[in-house]
């Protein structure tokens, strides 16, 4: 990479994380159950999702809460939704290209590299990648589809107003992403990060809790993440 390249990059990521808005975790002693009941939840839902390349008022609302403890991060979406489109399907399907569903990207280190997404449809199919890269400033995009963060726990629920779903994240298993530069959490420690949600339903939604101000990646802008700070 040529220097002038570099010097430029660093100075757009440098902006954009100081920019980036803070999206709290709190630490939770509640017993979380992951079965689709968010009777449990005592931390606030943040939302409504938004159009994620405008900021534009969604046709359906989206809220995401997310909680810690010392062992695990936990997720949980309510997505108004009154046609639910998917089905069940085997682990590590591409739902992404036909279902309803709710995602999380996670890059601990904040350095845009090998960070990972999860999502999950409203018939609680999960799957889970590995973002290696995915701009041409670091070899251009590189997906590792046989990733699989052991632990995971994904649960939906079809509701009268439309799906939930909560998912359960070890840490012990973010560890060992080679060259993730992850760190066990701790209150003050900071991620990078978003949550996003597609709709197949009445009209084809991509949304996001905070959203982007390009789009020439879709959701994966990872300069653009949120950040996610540790909070008691």
């Amino acid at each position: 990479m040529r220097l002038t390249t570099l010097v430029f990059y660093s100075i757009i990521m440098f902006s954009t994380v100081a920019c980036a808005q803070t999206v709290l975790i709190h630490k939770t002693n509640e017993q979380i159950i992951i079965d689709g009941d968010l009777s449990e939840w005592k931390t606030p839902f943040l939302g409504p999702f938004v159009i994620h390349n405008s900021g534009e008022k969604a046709f359906q609302n989206t809220f995401v809460s997310l909680s810690w403890n010392s062992k695990n991060l936990y997720i949980a979406y309510k997505c108004n939704d009154s046609q639910i489109i998917g089905t069940s399907q085997k682990k590590d399907s591409q739902i992404f290209n036909t279902d309803d569903l709710v995602e999380i990207f996670l890059d601990p280190d904040g350095d845009s590299q090998n960070y990972i997404e999860i999502g999950i449809n409203a018939f609680s199919t999960n799957y889970d990648l590995l973002l290696k890269c995915i701009s041409p400033e670091c070899g251009g995009w590189n997906t590792v589809m046989d990733f699989d963060i052991k632990g995971l726990e994904s649960v939906s629920k079809i509701t009268p107003e439309g799906y939930v779903v909560e998912i359960k994240i070890p840490f012990s298993s973010l560890k060992k992403i080679k060259n993730g530069g992850f760190k066990k959490p701790k209150i003050g420690t900071k991620w990078r990060g978003n949550t996003f949600r597609i709709d197949y339903g009445n009209t084809t939604e991509y949304l996001a809790l905070q959203p982007y101000k390009t789009s020439i990646f879709g959701f994966h802008q990872p300069v653009e993440f949120s950040v996610f700070e540790f909070v008691e």
